[in-house]
């Protein structure tokens, strides 16, 4: 059986490439990196990247999750651009990487609205 996360063709690409990406802003900032994607189980589709910021060394990071349309990729950086700066982010919801959270409809919608994206929750 061929091993697909090393070739990806086109515009595809396997989730386990996708964590660690880079996340910048329009000014070329690194924001952050993807740790993780939030997947419809149905459509299979990416709904959220869920990327780490802020902290030192990994203590005080917080879970950001970002709604994957907020998310272009820029093939010359090899990562995400997005339309955030800083400020924006440490304001954003979050969540602490060390908890238990549990993802809510309510949750989501707070994520879709503070961003401006079309709402996943019906």
């Amino acid at each position: 059986m061929a091993d697909m996360t090393k070739n990806t063709a086109g515009n595809l690409i396997a989730a386990e490439k996708v964590e660690g990406t880079n996340v910048y802003n329009l000014q070329g900032d690194k924001l952050g990196t993807v740790d993780d994607i939030m997947i419809d189980k149905v459509s299979g589709k990416a709904i959220y990247a869920v990327m780490s910021f802020g902290g030192f060394l990994g203590i005080g990071e917080k879970n950001h999750p970002l709604p994957w349309s907020t998310l272009k990729y820029d093939q010359s950086k090899g990562g995400y651009v997005v339309n955030l700066d800083k400020k924006m982010l440490e304001k954003a919801p979050t969540y602490d990487r060390t908890g238990d959270f549990e993802w809510t409809p309510d949750y989501g919608r707070e994520v879709d609205k503070y961003y401006g994206a079309p709402t996943y929750w019906m």
